[in-house]
């Protein structure tokens, strides 16, 4: 079984290394040491610990994105096919519309009168849920 390093487990749970230290003082990520001392994370736990970590994130938590002309608005229609959808942002006096997949519409809880962002780059229209 594969173990990591905190500063190799912080990479892969995109937190810093001080951050991954203050979960395993916590107690929040089980390590060991190995001979040298360092502090290990037996890779089952940490897998066990970022699925635990994703389902549990909030809607406070920061966003990071390089899509920078960003819409706040509300969505105002959605239209779910068996595989694509189309959803409609009210942003201001603009309209917006994007085509996406039904699975990131449902996992987004994309639905009328909810508050959403649409990010534009290029020619590409993202949704992030506000």
């Amino acid at each position: 079984m594969p173990s990591y390093t905190i500063g190799q487990a912080a990479r892969l749970l995109g937190v810093s290394a001080d951050t991954a230290r203050r979960w395993a003082d916590a107690g929040r990520i089980a390590t060991h040491r190995d001979e040298g001392g360092r502090r290990l994370v037996d890779g089952v736990d940490l897998a066990a610990f970022s699925v635990e970590l994703a389902q549990g994130e909030g809607e406070n938590d920061v966003s990071y994105t390089s899509a920078r002309n960003a819409f706040p608005g509300i969505v105002t229609a959605v239209k779910l096919g068996d595989v694509a959808a189309q959803v409609e942002i009210q942003a201001g006096p603009h309209r917006l519309v994007s085509l996406l997949t039904r699975e990131a519409v449902e996992e987004l809880g994309l639905e009328v009168g909810v508050q959403a962002t649409a990010r534009i780059k290029s020619t590409n229209v993202h949704i992030d849920r506000s």
